[in-house]
């Protein structure tokens, strides 16, 4: 297979590394590879995106720093007395930080941890989260996302999985969940967070929320968190080794095709990206960041939590996302830059009695996750006066590989409707090839398939995943799109998702653009569904504005006028509320 120079990197980043990953992620040589992955034709070669990148000089791909404990040292030292994390009125400085993050490291070593465990943080929005992931890394341990919406079976997954050996989750969860499985897996400590994760006056989290009785332990089998960082406060553990190839955190993919799997996201994974955040939009540690998008989702762990770790700018949180007490939070504390999903920026839209002053500082606005609507953006600036800008990645590309370039107007493509994702980001190759592995021209829809320092070393124990889904070390998305003439990427739809209706392919995310042209539609999902006649058939579900009504009939023929008679919707149901991952996307799956 012959692999492509990457664009724009003052390194080499021609040959795919070969990281030391704990169990073992590489493909044996007994799996099915997928088709091979032509060479590249001159449009992709040229790379005429490069033309819209920022005007930054990068000095590297990985050299500013080799890990992210060291983005955190030097931000340490740096300014020491600023603030690292807000919550809740409490703060933390970065010296704090520092601390806590050290007690967390040495408690957890004290008590059997070794370099190349693994901690599975089950928790909200929370200090304790960052405190516990960079403790994690100062242990010399990998950290494992857990998504506090996972109930036994799927929590129980991912322990087993990753064989974590130390659980940090808020007191709830581990009560009415964990505590049902920890012990059918590796677990052997097991850390609470109070329900809210409050930060208490004497700046110790969760200490306040100690019950007298029980030392602050939900039962004999846990140990209060706040107690642990209290009693090694003053110590520090000794330096872990780490490389730019160590084993940063497991983020666990959605499984929406199968049982999770675990993505491997080194140090040097987790540095370029935060990179690429701080210097495609212009961050610095003037900059406040709103912490919207879920932590234990590749989104939260790099474009808010390493972002900050980076820059010095603190990060705000607010345990779960509340639109109106996000609205009010941006105005306390002048938030700045946030990327969140597209259902963030429509229910801020719907906060009754909003005051678009209250944003007024919100200027650096990135919407992830999926492609967010024309129409939503326009509405968004129409009563903001902020223009979202969209950023596309996936757990395998450390959040993100294309984006906008901030201060640009993304095109829309005349055809689809749909709004362009960006451009590949610094040092990132990104081809569409057809289902026979061959690129395909320009303006044809196939799969994204991306090259670049930010996708993943592989999965989890899963060498076979690994051989299909990133072969020779270039991820195979799963999404469907294509490239324009000046480089500027649009995502059509998960392959996955695509409806044939009578030979006719439809691509949801057209159908749904579509609909949120409609001044009564909240939100959308599209699906096909099984049609005697046509094979399948595209189906809508659909929210309402508050306050405003439609009727099937009306949204059906809203779509039937402005689009092809194979694409717009026969039937339509609508719902007071969609059903939704924790990170915003529609769960097309449960609809169908």
């Amino acid at each position: 297979m012959t692999t492509p120079p990457l664009v724009g990197s003052d390194s080499d980043p021609t040959a795919p590394s070969d990281p030391t990953v704990p169990s073992g992620p590489t493909a044996t040589s007994d799996t099915t590879a997928p088709p091979a992955i032509t060479a590249p034709s001159g449009a992709y070669t040229a790379a005429p995106w490069r033309a819209l990148y920022p005007d930054v000089r990068r000095d590297g791909s990985t050299s500013e720093f080799p890990t992210a404990l060291d983005m955190v040292a030097a931000t340490v030292a740096r300014t020491p007395d600023s603030d690292a994390i807000r919550f809740g009125g409490g703060r933390l400085s970065w010296r704090e930080l520092d601390e806590l993050s050290d007690a967390f490291a040495v408690g957890i070593l004290a008590d059997g941890f070794q370099s190349g465990d693994r901690v599975a943080l089950y928790a909200q929005n929370a200090p304790q989260f960052v405190i516990a992931q960079v403790g994690t890394w100062k242990a010399g341990g990998i950290a494992v996302s857990a998504n506090p919406m996972y109930r036994s079976r799927e929590l129980s997954e991912i322990l087993t999985d990753s064989g974590a050996i130390v659980l940090v989750a808020m007191e709830d969860l581990y009560r009415d969940v964990a505590s049902l499985v920890v012990q059918a897996t590796q677990v052997r400590t097991v850390l609470t967070i109070p329900e809210g994760g409050a930060l208490t006056a004497d700046r110790v989290p969760g200490g306040a929320a100690a019950d007298a009785a029980t030392g602050g332990r939900v039962d004999a089998e846990t140990t209060d968190l706040a107690d642990l960082l209290e009693r090694y406060r003053d110590q520090r553990p000794a330096e872990a080794e780490l490389g730019p190839e160590s084993v940063a955190f497991l983020t666990y993919t959605s499984g929406t095709t199968g049982p999770p799997k675990g993505a491997v996201t080194t140090h040097a994974n987790v540095v370029f990206n935060a990179r690429t955040y701080r210097d495609w939009v212009g961050l610095g540690p003037d900059d406040v960041i709103l912490g919207v998008a879920p932590l234990f989702h590749i989104t939260g762990l790099v474009g808010h939590i390493a972002v900050s770790l980076l820059t010095g700018a603190p990060l705000v949180l607010m345990g779960r996302m509340d639109p109106a007490e996000t609205v009010r939070t941006v105005a306390e504390h002048g938030a700045t830059f946030t990327v969140g999903s597209a259902t963030v920026f429509i229910a801020l839209m719907n906060v009754p009695d909003v005051d678009p002053a209250a944003l007024s500082t919100l200027t650096k606005i990135y919407s992830a996750g999926a492609p967010i609507p024309p129409s939503t953006i326009q509405a968004f600036e129409e009563k903001f006066g902020h223009y979202i800008h969209n950023i596309y990645g996936l757990t395998e590309t450390t959040s993100p590989s294309h984006a906008v370039p901030f201060g640009v107007r993304a095109p829309v493509d005349p055809d689809s409707g749909a709004t362009s994702v960006g451009v590949p980001v610094f040092d990132t190759m990104v081809r569409i090839i057809g289902e026979d592995g061959s690129e395909l021209p320009t303006g044809e829809v196939g799969e994204l398939v991306t090259r670049g320092p930010q996708v993943v070393a592989g999965y989890w124990n899963k060498p076979e995943a690994t051989a299909s889904d990133i072969p020779g070390g270039e991820l195979r998305t799963g999404d469907g799109g294509f490239m324009d003439s000046d480089g500027w990427f649009y995502i059509v739809d998960r392959k996955k998702d695509q409806i044939n209706a009578s030979g006719y392919k439809v691509w949801p995310r057209e159908v749904e653009d579509v609909l949120y042209e409609h001044p009564a539609v909240r939100e959308a999902a599209v699906v096909g569904v099984p049609d005697e006649y046509r094979g399948e058939t595209v189906k809508a579900f659909v929210s309402l504005r508050p306050g405003v009504s439609a009727t099937p009939e009306e949204l059906i023929d809203h779509c039937r006028t402005r689009m092809a008679a194979y694409k717009y919707p026969r039937l339509v149901d609508i719902m007071d509320e969609i059903p939704k991952t924790a990170t915003g996307k529609m769960l097309r799956r449960q609809l169908r």
